[in-house]
């Protein structure tokens, strides 16, 4: 057998390095409490997935598999476990919890991984043609007889076309789950969350168009190299998106835990500036959404929307408006947001409603997104939801 000697240059670093980082992520988001959220282990999995993927082309790149071929296509069955994989990211960090029939999604993987065999068991002369067909045609074969047929699936030659499609296929699922995300309530933070998952999308979308683009260039897989720079490139964007979202590096120290109460509603001002309501009228407001509060509670409604409140109260979404940010101070979701999350304090202390998940309170108190929920309970108490419950059952015990 011929061997290459070792081939190191910049784009062999680069794709060490994402390996590294990939690696580094991995095991980052499957320790510790971070591995509690569905969302950090769908990450996890999905970077370590990546890295084996690259770690095989730095292997074929470098001439290194010559000397370990025993690991020739190690990661093939994993191009059909990223795509999922980064599906379950995405929705677990809008929904707290994995699509509905999430197994039947890895089934492609599962098949590979059990078709793998069929080329991992083989002399080791048939790994290396193997590998010499696939990155140096310019070398001559070995001949040896195989220990048994490999690829029962017989689909082995289309490798590159079922990557593509199922990258295509879950980058548009996650763009969709994005879409549909609840809208209005979920404040600033919640806006940016699915702006960085927008962002992720993408780089993940661009993997079917890179393959399109390089695979024809190139008969056999030499220009692997070409994508794993990219994957790099992506766990470096993934890195930094974590290190901005994180608390680590700010200064101010986190503030103690509030209890959120439903504002009263204020009373009316000697003076309304430049309101376009008058003082009588928005008196009448005021009187009609107390009333309305008290008795109907429409905050729990899920499809609830300025509009929609406005027209009960008989007035325009614009003067609505207006009215809640002149006498209250607030705005319309920040209002919605008090008296929500007012209601959930009150289900996650009170024991007759101990029995009921957080994400089923959520829903009670007109949350559609468990993580819009969780977003707003924190940024208004400075707590989670679930630290709140244990904080009200230990008291609770205490006494």
């Amino acid at each position: 057998m011929q061997i290459l000697p070792v081939r190191l240059d910049l784009f062999a670093l680069i794709i060490l390095l994402g390996v590294a980082q990939g690696i580094f992520l991995g095991v980052f988001f499957l320790t510790g409490d971070r591995s509690k959220q569905v969302a950090n282990r769908c990450l996890g999995f999905f970077m370590l997935a990546l890295s084996a993927i690259s770690g095989e082309i730095f292997l074929n790149y470098t001439n290194y598999t010559f000397r370990v071929l025993w690991t020739s296509d190690f990661a093939e069955p994993f191009n059909f476990a990223i795509g999922p994989l980064f599906y379950f990211f995405v929705y677990g960090r809008i929904r707290q919890r994995l699509p509905r029939f999430w197994g039947w999604h890895l089934f492609p993987f599962a098949i590979w991984l059990v078709n793998s065999i069929t080329w991992h068991y083989q002399p080791i002369e048939v790994r290396y043609n193997a590998y010499v067909n696939a990155q140096h045609p310019e070398l001559p074969f070995i001949h040896q007889k195989p220990y048994w047929q490999d690829d029962f699936t017989g689909l082995r030659d289309f490798i590159d076309e079922m990557t593509l499609l199922s990258c295509m296929v879950y980058a548009v699922l996650a763009f969709l789950t994005i879409r549909r995300a609840n809208r209005g309530e979920e404040g600033k933070k919640e806006s940016a969350i699915r702006t960085s998952l927008r962002l992720l999308s993408l780089l993940f979308a661009l993997v079917p168009f890179l393959i399109v683009v390089v695979k024809p260039q190139f008969y056999h897989d030499v220009g692997d190299y070409l994508l794993a720079t990219y994957m790099a490139a992506t766990i470096y964007a993934t890195s930094f998106l974590v290190m901005r979202g994180s608390d680590f590096f700010l200064d101010t120290p986190p503030p103690e835990p509030t209890v959120v109460a439903a504002e009263p509603l204020a009373e009316p001002k000697k003076k309304y500036g430049k309101s376009a309501l008058s003082g009588e009228v928005e008196d009448a407001v005021l009187s009609k959404l107390t009333r309305l509060l008290e008795t109907e509670k429409p905050y729990l409604d899920s499809e609830l929307s300025l509009p929609k409140l406005a027209a009960r109260l008989d007035t325009s979404p614009h003067h609505l408006s207006q009215l809640l940010n002149d006498r209250l101070g607030q705005t319309f979701f920040d209002w919605l947001a008090t008296y929500r999350i007012a209601e959930a304090q009150h289900l996650l202390s009170d024991s007759a409603t101990s029995h009921l998940k957080i994400d089923e309170i959520a829903e009670r108190v007109g949350y559609n997104s468990p993580s819009s929920f969780h977003t707003a309970f924190k940024r208004l108490t400075s707590v989670t939801p679930a630290q709140f419950r244990a904080r009200g059952l230990g008291q609770g015990a205490e006494r």
